[in-house]
């Protein structure tokens, strides 16, 4: 197999945090408040759509994109809304952090654009969820830094 390169292996890396971000965004509906589910809905849809473009990517670039896991672990138990938003906003955090990645190692425009564009939605996400968790501030200045 070939080593991948620092934008590939960025890319590679960027879908992992999405197949996370999907699996926690289901774990986040079953426990989320009722009337948040056209907003969890919503953004569980951006993420499968991210990743199934990440996919596409890494195969018009000759990379054989890896499996999801079958399960990933919470970083804490979710058994109530409050909890669920707080693993959405993890997610949203990691993704961050991710797509910060793939900018920072990206050696072309096409794939600095798709890192600058989801890092953007990702945050944008973040801030939403961090509002409705009554954080102060609900942005961060530099958004995805680890």
């Amino acid at each position: 197999m070939n080593e991948l390169g620092e934008e590939q292996q960025a890319l590679v890396d960027a879908l992992e945090a999405e197949y996370a971000a999907v699996f926690a965004y289901g774990i986040v509906g079953a426990f989320s408040n009722p009337a948040r589910a056209e907003l969890v809905a919503t953004y569980a849809a951006a993420h499968r759509a991210r990743r199934d473009a990440t996919i596409d990517a890494l195969t018009a670039a000759s990379v054989t994109p890896p499996q999801p896991a079958t399960a990933y672990a919470t970083p804490f138990p979710v058994t109530d809304p409050v909890t669920a938003a707080q693993l959405a906003a993890q997610a949203e955090a990691d993704t961050s952090v991710a797509w910060r990645s793939v900018i920072e190692r990206s050696r072309s425009g096409p794939t600095r654009e798709i890192g600058i564009t989801a890092l953007t939605e990702a945050a944008l996400r973040l801030a939403n969820w961090r509002t409705i968790l009554g954080v102060v501030p609900s942005t961060v200045a530099f958004p995805g830094q680890p």
